[in-house]
């Protein structure tokens, strides 16, 4: 079953996400794809995170499929402008991925490439009306596309802890009425602000998965707190994490934290999406601490 037809069915869904080596080996990704996270429903694949230029998520997402994964295609506006961004997403139509994620991106100071020039000809909004013109058979400036249209399963993000809340739910609602059909969160740390956030969410009815990370170590959480928008993870958090700094590096603290965050927020959404990042070999014990979720 697709992971479109999982998440209309009710079915409690898990997601994990990767991210493209810097370089074009993917041994690694697939490796760890094929031992850590077969029991998820779809992977995301990361389009050059944090600006960090990196092997391009269409490539893996590709590999992925052919290995016999369900892959997510990330697309943020970043890097291309609209002329690029429609022929990517026709690309990957054409590899038969359907699923894609449609972001603005973080800017580039985040970064190794600090100097370079952000594009931002469309945004999170328009280019998910991009995709819909797409499954129209036309593009952006009402040209016929030849042969048959592409379909896309549409997801977007969403920040529900922000210090505006009213906000992500304004511009949840004008994602909704630009095409997209599915959100994934920011990582979440408050479960509190998340299910007040969701409750008024669901109007929308629309499925949203809660995102996840399991967290290395207080400096990761400090550097977050920094840098991540729409992300606050509380003290008494980071605290934890320095406590028992073994205990952190090994992971058994990032996956306490993440597994409690989930059993407070598990009724409260449609699924899970796990931002690893780099640890995909702790998937299957925080989805062992879930029991049985599906």
């Amino acid at each position: 079953m697709k992971l479109k037809e999982r998440l209309h069915s009710g079915e409690f869904v898990v997601t994990a996400e990767v991210g493209p080596p810097k370089g074009i080996s993917l041994f690694e990704v697939l490796e760890s794809a094929k031992a850590f996270l077969g029991d998820t429903a779809a992977i995301n694949v990361t389009d050059c995170q944090a600006s960090v230029m990196r092997l391009g998520s269409l490539a893996t997402c590709k590999a992925l499929l052919d290995s016999g994964h369900e892959p997510i295609f990330q697309m943020a506006c970043r890097d291309r402008n609209r002329i690029a961004l429609q022929s990517d997403l026709l690309s990957a139509a054409y590899f038969g991925i359907e699923n894609v994620l449609l972001l603005t991106g973080d800017y580039t100071t985040l970064g190794d490439s600090p100097d370079a020039k952000p594009v931002y000809d469309l945004d999170s909004v328009s280019l998910l009306h991009a995709a819909c013109e797409l499954e129209r058979g036309v593009d952006l400036n009402a040209n016929a596309l030849s042969g048959s249209a592409p379909k896309f399963f549409k997801g977007a993000v969403v920040s529900p802890c922000s210090d505006s809340p009213d906000v992500q739910l304004h511009k949840m609602d004008r994602k909704i009425t630009a095409g997209a059909e599915f959100f994934q969160t920011q990582a979440i740390f408050e479960p509190e602000k998340f299910i007040a956030f969701m409750d008024k969410a669901s109007r929308f009815n629309v499925p949203v998965l809660l995102g996840v990370v399991i967290l290395k170590s207080a400096g990761m959480a400090r550097f977050m707190n920094r840098n991540i928008a729409g992300v606050s993870i509380p003290e008494w958090i980071i605290d934890k994490l320095d406590a028992d700094k073994e205990r952190a590096k090994s992971g058994e603290t990032g996956l306490e934290i993440a597994a409690s965050i989930i059993s407070k927020c598990r009724n409260h959404c449609a699924g899970l999406h796990i931002m690893s990042l780099g640890w995909e070999d702790k998937v299957p014990s925080l989805l062992e601490r879930m029991g049985n979720y599906k």
